[in-house]
């Protein structure tokens, strides 16, 4: 095999699968694992992907912590339909924990009015829509507010966290790797997230496909503490096998039209 016929399966698979990792690049085309290391590094020098430990990626894996108003014009049709099925899972008379981000207030709004339940979350955005909902009993963690974010960090949210036991959380990343796992770019929210799993018998990730393989600066817990997880039909299939083959289960929301 040519160094350009192994340059293009390489090309290929990450375009298929969203990533690829040493090991398995080097039994798929019977060379070593260094051989396979040259040719991630060349095809890194032409800007065709972006090498992490033992394994490739087609663009930076690390994100920057973005204001809420600039998320909210983002993949919004696939947030909306991930927040119709999330909201689907939740039961009458559930105790839930809501995180923060855009995902997460779109849960809110596709949550029925009629339905009874108590809600904890740390977004104040959530608090304020569920306010017009007669049935859900509200608790609002406190904090230091994060403006970029519009929801509550530090440990006064965190200690009122472990008066609680819930059904399920809903939580939002802006990353999901099966090496890596949940991260958000900010360090407190991340801490604040891993509190809300410890509080939850279920945890039920939203995330829309663009943030698999991507890492913020904070890490809020290894993938196998994830239950569920509910994004859309651009997930790339290698992250899907993945995540499926540590029994997590992978619910794809697709719009009504396709």
């Amino acid at each position: 095999m040519t160094i350009a016929e192994r340059h293009q399966i390489i090309v290929n698979k990450l375009k298929k699968e969203g990533f690829v990792s040493v090991a398995n690049l080097s039994k798929e085309m019977e060379v070593t694992t260094v051989t396979v290391r040259k040719d991630l590094k060349m095809l890194e020098e032409r800007g065709l992907l972006f090498r992490s430990h033992g394994s490739a990626t087609p663009v930076t894996p690390f994100v920057k912590d973005l204001p809420v108003n600039e998320k909210n014009l983002m993949q919004v049709e696939e947030k909306t339909e991930i927040a119709i099925m999330a909201a689907g899972m939740i039961k009458e008379g559930d105790a839930i924990i809501i995180g923060s981000g855009t995902t997460m207030l779109a849960l809110a709004r596709a949550i029925p009015k009629s339905i009874k339940l108590t809600v904890i979350t740390g977004a104040m955005n959530v608090t304020m829509v569920l306010m017009d909902y007669p049935n859900i009993e509200v608790i609002q963690l406190g904090g230091v507010v994060r403006k970029s974010s519009y929801s509550v960090v530090g440990h006064y949210g965190e200690d009122m966290l472990g008066d609680f036991a819930c059904n399920k959380l809903f939580l939002g990343v802006d990353g999901i790797s099966p090496e890596y796992g949940l991260t958000t770019s900010n360090m407190l929210e991340a801490h604040l997230n891993a509190k809300m799993i410890k509080s939850a018998q279920k945890t039920i990730i939203l995330t829309d496909s663009s943030k698999f393989g991507k890492k913020g600066f904070g890490k809020i817990c290894d993938i196998e503490m994830v239950d569920i997880v509910v994004t859309d039909d651009g997930v790339p299939e290698g992250y899907r096998k993945q995540l499926e083959e540590t029994g997590m289960k992978v619910c794809i929301a697709k719009p009504a039209t396709k």
